[in-house]
């Protein structure tokens, strides 16, 4: 197994020949070594495969996003063309992954249209068996790069490209077993642990970080006591959704962009997300206020004994000097978590710097891309990389000398969107 690339490097094709140890797609045949069955197949009922999935997942360790709520979710619109893998051993499911293919591509948990995949998913992997995470990984993405689909006499003759959006290091080693790796980026996404601290967090936070938090406490105090409101039936959660997309769309206006509710399809999933997960007690929709002045709407998901930061909406207008919305608000529900039993609060991708302030370490996600070394998608990859590297290089020359070159424009980034 290599090492992940650097950003804008691709990793050496460990694979040689065919897959070791992973049978023909849809063969129904097991390995005489002992290895689980892996099959590759169409979805004809989601319903069936949810139960399947829940099943799974009750054997595993999965994140949010790898759950039957999230992944389920409006699953016929997301999956037009969905690509199941399963393996089996004795009669027992103990891998699943859901792609929906496009072309030669297939996209895990994703459908591969960016009208769909509006909701970002993060913490993406293959359900297995609680354990057996790395050689189930593995055996399943190895086994569906080599899948030809409905022309079985030409697998092994080609190789699928692999989109992995929001995957953790350990998963896209994995994929490096499959074939090339391509990281496109990486993000941090922040924890803080909340062990027995409960009320206590606060006191384990920076100098800087306390004087921040109780001077803005101080100045919301005027309007009243900093509270925190957890929606307990699905209408007040909707109606917590309703008012945080409106401080989240003002809020990002002023900035040039309509934020993310400015898609239909946004607002439509998590709506049905809501649906699906608040009877299970997975959502928590929080409203904190001071007094009657609401301060902001938080969104989050509660997985097994994580509570998941997942969108937000801050009224940064009616704050005043010292007023910090999402300090505030985040520290409001990191203390609601701690009280619910929770032991780890996942601020999720991104770096704000309230974020940065509150969590006690950061993960990093990786979004990459698993493909042949030398197709060409790859290959101008490569070359837009040394001429980046290179331009850096020649701008930093240039300002350490003084020259005109410094002050040209940057190399833009190719596209290289598409199946």
């Amino acid at each position: 197994m290599t090492d992940l690339a650097l950003p804008g490097e691709a990793t050496r094709d460990v694979r040689q020949g065919s897959p070791p140890g992973v049978p023909q797609a849809a063969s129904g045949e097991i390995p005489a070594d002992g290895a689980p069955e892996i099959v590759v197949s169409g979805v004809p009922d989601f319903t069936a495969l949810g139960a399947k999935w829940r099943d799974l997942e009750a054997r595993s360790n999965p994140s949010f996003f790898q759950s039957w709520t999230w992944t389920g979710c409006l699953a016929e619109e997301r999956f037009p063309d969905p690509v199941l893998v399963e393996a089996r051993e004795q009669g027992r499911t103990v891998a699943l992954a859901l792609f929906n293919r496009r072309g030669r591509t297939l996209y895990l948990g994703e459908s591969g249209d960016k009208a769909l995949d509006c909701m970002f998913i993060e913490f993406n992997g293959v359900l297995t068996e609680s354990g057996r995470e790395a050689q189930l990984t593995a055996a399943c993405l190895r086994a569906v790069r080599a899948w030809s689909g409905p022309l079985p006499r030409l697998a092994g003759m080609f190789r699928r490209r692999l989109v992995l959006s929001g995957v953790t290091p350990a998963t896209a080693a994995l994929a490096a077993e499959a074939g090339s790796v391509w990281r496109n980026r990486s993000l941090p996404a922040p924890v803080a642990d909340l062990g027995e601290r409960g009320d206590g967090f606060l006191a384990s936070r920076s100098a800087n970080t306390r004087q921040q938090l109780r001077r803005s406490q101080r100045d919301y105090a005027a309007a009243g006591a900093v509270t925190i409101d957890r929606a307990d039936t699905l209408p007040r959660a909707y109606e917590f959704l309703d008012g945080l997309a409106a401080l989240h769309h003002a809020s990002w206006v002023p900035r040039g962009h309509l934020g993310a509710f400015a898609n239909p399809f946004f607002g439509r999933f998590h709506r049905a997300l809501i649906e699906r997960g608040f009877g299970r007690g997975e959502i928590d929709l929080f409203r904190v206020a001071a007094g009657t002045q609401v301060i902001g709407f938080l969104y989050n998901f509660r997985y097994r004994g994580h509570s998941l930061a997942y969108q937000s909406g801050f009224d940064y207008a009616g704050a005043g000097r010292h007023g910090k919305p999402g300090l505030t608000c985040h520290h409001e529900a990191i203390r609601f978590a701690a009280r619910s039993g929770a032991v780890r609060y996942d601020f999720l991708a991104g770096d704000d710097r309230y974020k940065r302030s509150l969590s006690d370490r950061a993960e990093t996600l990786h979004w990459i891309e698993v493909a042949n070394p030398y197709s060409p998608r790859f290959l101008a990859r490569r070359l837009w990389a040394v001429v980046a590297g290179r331009r850096r290089v020649a701008h930093a020359a240039a300002e350490t000398a003084g020259a005109g070159l410094a002050n040209r424009p940057p190399l833009a980034r190719p596209d290289f969107g598409g199946s």
